[in-house]
């Protein structure tokens, strides 16, 4: 390994092991934009915790927060909504990480009627998925 690849080794584990407290921690949010009594389930997953399911009622929201890791940071979620909870989504809520750590990125997904939305907080929602009644794929 030369020298110059063992110097940005030591510099992005030093940023890994710093005191993180004084950067803005990353987050996911979600929103239920959902019609009157749809209740919108949530549920998260990432390398190291299960964070729950949570149900959300329409204008609720949930969100949760993170420093991000060198190492690949991601989390994947389920969301389900509709009578019996029969459409859902799964999809990669966060990706980041690999040697470029991000400081105070904001994913928010926006569950509506025809699909999942997002933006990063300055853009207007896009949609990315659109909710499904296939068989359930699971999230890991």
């Amino acid at each position: 390994m030369n020298l110059l690849s063992s110097f940005f080794i030591v510099i992005a584990l030093s940023a890994e092991f710093s005191n993180g407290e004084s950067y803005d921690k990353d987050s996911v949010h979600f929103i239920n934009s959902l019609n009157p009594n749809n209740i919108l389930r949530v549920h998260c997953l990432t390398h190291d915790d299960d964070l729950g399911y949570h149900l959300l009622s329409p204008a609720q929201t949930y969100e949760f927060s993170f420093y991000e890791s060198i190492f690949k940071t991601k989390v994947n979620c389920a969301l389900w909504q509709g009578p019996g909870f029969k459409f859902y989504a799964t999809f990669r809520a966060y990706t980041g990480g690999s040697f470029i750590v991000h400081y105070g990125k904001k994913n928010f997904w926006d569950a509506r009627e025809d699909g999942i939305y997002i933006s990063h907080g300055k853009d207007s929602p896009k949609l990315k998925y659109k909710w499904s009644t296939q068989a359930f794929s699971p999230i890991y």
